[in-house]
């Protein structure tokens, strides 16, 4: 990964509109958390988050030293499955579009936890499963029909629950994952290739399967792509399904669940209804035929 990183830092900046977007994004988030973060981590994301924060002043003054931190070109050069990172070393961790490459994301979400200090904030946003499904289907069905078999060839994404259910093992406090669905549109489906390769992305087509994809079988799925996922315009449709991760680092100050019978208000009387016991009735019973 680190050396495809490598090869695409030069035409990052020119291809980078999606990391751009979630950076803006996670910005918008923490301008609605009225917290101070002195000690930051920005995981990923060549610096585009450190450049939204500092077109923010309001949140700009609540936010504090950035260390930026990626596989290559970077203040700090990390495997994000292996963080040199201190336990409790940050009071913000951001990602992002950075851990979807990561293959244990378990693992890098627990690293995560750790690195925060107790009540310390994590936004991580990584791509989902309905990421590039045409591409997928697409590819599936070319070489399907040209060798008779398919092997994968664009990575699997965990999905919005995965996610979610990861945060809970991780030991996050208020874990919750939602996602956007962003469509791009593009010339041709080489465009969208290029695009790929430019953001460092491009082991979504290559690392998946032992058997090289040949130029006749990818000719094919552009045609196939063409003909399955074009608009009037003749231009092609790409998705990117967009998870992003919320969770803190437990605290004795957070809000707790209630304990079974701990709650001190009847849901009859919060609703304002009568409360029906366990030997009534919910419903009218029929009447019995004479």
């Amino acid at each position: 990964m680190r050396a495809r990183k490598r090869r695409a830092m030069a035409g990052f900046a020119g291809a980078a509109f999606l990391h751009a977007r979630v950076a803006e994004d996670l910005a918008d988030r923490l301008e609605a958390i009225p917290r101070t973060f002195q000690r930051v981590l920005a995981l990923g994301g060549g610096g585009l988050f450190s450049r939204a924060v500092r077109g923010r002043p309001e949140l700009s003054a609540r936010v504090g030293h950035i260390v930026e931190a990626d596989v290559c070109g970077a203040h700090v050069t990390v495997d994000a499955e292996r963080m040199p990172f201190a336990a409790r070393a940050f009071d913000l961790a951001v990602s992002p579009l950075a851990l979807h490459w990561v293959n244990d994301l378990p693992g890098a979400f627990v690293q995560l936890r750790r690195a925060l200090s107790p009540d310390g904030l994590m936004l991580a946003s990584l791509f989902g499963g309905e990421t590039l499904h045409e591409l997928r289907l697409a590819l599936i069905e070319a070489e399907s029909e040209l060798t008779g078999g398919a092997g994968p060839r664009v990575a699997p994404f965990a999905g919005l629950q995965d996610v979610a259910h990861l945060l809970q093992h991780a030991g996050f406090a208020l874990p919750a994952a939602d996602r956007d669905v962003v469509t791009v549109r593009y010339a041709d489906p080489m465009d969208l290739l290029a695009d790929l390769r430019a953001m460092g992305e491009t082991a979504a087509l290559t690392e998946r399967s032992p058997r090289a994809l040949s130029r006749r079988i990818l000719g094919r799925a552009f045609d196939i792509y063409r003909a399955c996922f074009s608009d009037p315009d003749g231009r092609v449709r790409a998705t990117f399904d967009i998870v992003t991760a919320t969770g803190w680092a437990p605290h004795e100050s957070q809000q707790q669940p209630l304990k079974p019978g701990g709650a001190k208000t009847r849901l009859a009387d919060a609703l304002g209804t009568r409360e029906i016991g366990a030997g009534d009735a919910a419903f009218p019973s029929p009447k019995r035929p004479r």
